[in-house]
């Protein structure tokens, strides 16, 4: 999973420039939504699991605790190749790097189809991982390259919105679209991959009927990792921006790991549509709540986002203390776009202060934090719900991430009271 969404505060360094020479020829517009429908496909395919996880455990009788063993192996995967290749479509070219990044989740979804045990399971979820590493930086970039060709100087706003909706509108489209398949067809854990097996086999042929859109005298062979740098220019800033990002993910992860297993045995509803409808609102109300709040002060989103994904917490724990269905969707809904929130102002927040020359290392440690946050508290959960109640764990859930988003508060309020002072500073200097 990714959840990248492009801001205005780093839209200067957002994707390499074009190319010269390269001229819009009426493809580069209809290949804007071919990228789209290919990005979006890829990342529905990442989630297409989600909702029939339950199933797993009650095929193979393995714990909670293993299914957020399967999820983690799909964090390490998107880990791995974010750090290994995040920058390799720069080199090699966008269309070569999404044809290997959908050939990836092809050899993922076909691996699913053959009902794998434990081992093939995780190993799926790990190759379907690296596969979405390489999407996202990738797709992101593309999109916004056809966007300047087919609409040199228009604001990048479709772009932002079509990019976000692809990429965070698809991780909520996957667990809908596998629950519906598997509550009302044949197969429930074959069928949902053949239907995005072949959706992936369409989005490869959308690939190779988009241009290329980096130039080939600018393809180097030899990619290198990329690196990670904590932002020495502003370090509390950037703590604070990568303990955001650990508490936004760890909601991500909740919800894409062990939600949907507390839904069918805490809650008692094992409907699998159910569970993918669930899922969808929390990913649908990210990208709703990052596109409404995008002209809002990036100072106020700061405070907006922590706000609304604590009372979300808060109001999950409850929900699952009364086993409420309807008050576990509505936290959901509002827990899901206070973290949706709070993801975008770090991301803006370190693309905006860091050093051009640093940008891309400060923010693939932004993501390095934000995918430990996916992984370590759903792992955590997993260990918990082994020695007591799926309440009790929500509980204890709940209490760690409201400490966790307070200090996080504290610490953006205490830096900017510094940074206003250092500014106040300056003023006085350049006045004397």
């Amino acid at each position: 999973m990714s959840l990248f969404a492009p801001s205005r505060a780093r839209r200067p360094s957002a994707a390499r420039a074009v190319p010269p020479g390269i001229r819009s020829d009426g493809r580069h517009g209809a290949g804007f939504w071919l990228i789209a429908f290919a990005f979006l496909t890829a990342m529905a395919f990442s989630t297409v699991p989600t909702p029939l996880y339950p199933l797993y455990q009650a095929r193979d009788g393995f714990s909670v605790f293993m299914v957020t063993v399967v999820f983690a192996g799909y964090a390490v995967g998107v880990l791995t190749s974010l750090l290994l290749a995040g920058r390799v479509s720069d080199q090699v070219g966008r269309k070569n790097v999404l044809f290997a990044a959908l050939t990836l989740e092809l050899v993922a979804a076909a691996v699913f189809i053959v009902e794998p045990p434990l081992p093939a399971l995780i190993a799926a979820r790990v190759i379907s991982g690296l596969g979405i590493g390489l999407v996202t930086a990738t797709a992101t970039a593309y999109l916004q390259e056809l966007h300047r060709i087919h609409r040199p100087g228009a604001t990048p706003q479709r772009f932002e919105v079509v990019s976000t909706a692809a990429n965070i509108g698809g991780l909520g489209v996957g667990p809908l679209v596998s629950g519906l398949l598997a509550q009302y067809l044949g197969a429930p854990l074959r069928v949902p991959y053949i239907v995005f097996g072949a959706l992936l086999v369409i989005g490869i042929a959308a690939v190779a009927l988009t241009p290329e859109t980096v130039g080939a005298r600018h393809m180097k062979p030899l990619p290198r990792p990329q690196r990670i740098s904590i932002d020495r220019a502003d370090p509390t800033g950037y703590i604070s921006a990568c303990a955001a990002g650990f508490a936004a993910f760890a909601v991500f992860g909740l919800f894409t790991s062990v939600a949907p297993g507390f839904i069918s045995g805490t809650l008692h509803q094992p409907s699998r549509a159910l569970a993918g409808l669930v899922v969808f609102s929390v990913f649908g109300a990210a990208a709703l709540a990052q596109t409404l709040t995008g002209r809002l002060n990036a100072r106020l989103r700061t405070y907006v986002g922590p706000v609304a994904q604590a009372v979300g917490v808060i109001v999950l724990a409850i929900s699952m203390h009364i086993a409420d269905l309807g008050t576990f969707v509505v936290a959901g809904i509002v827990v899901g776009a206070g973290a949706g929130v709070v993801f975008k102002s770090s991301v803006a927040a370190v693309a905006a202060t860091a050093s051009p020359a640093k940008r891309s290392e400060a923010l693939a440690g932004l993501f390095l934090f934000s995918y430990l946050g996916l992984a370590v508290p759903a792992i955590g959960v997993g260990i918990a719900a082994r020695y007591t109640t799926e309440t009790n764990v929500m509980t204890w859930f709940a209490g760690i991430l409201l400490v966790l988003l307070a200090g996080i508060s504290a610490l953006t309020a205490r830096h900017g009271r510094t940074a206003g002072a250092s500014r106040e500073t300056n003023a006085d200097h350049s006045a004397r």
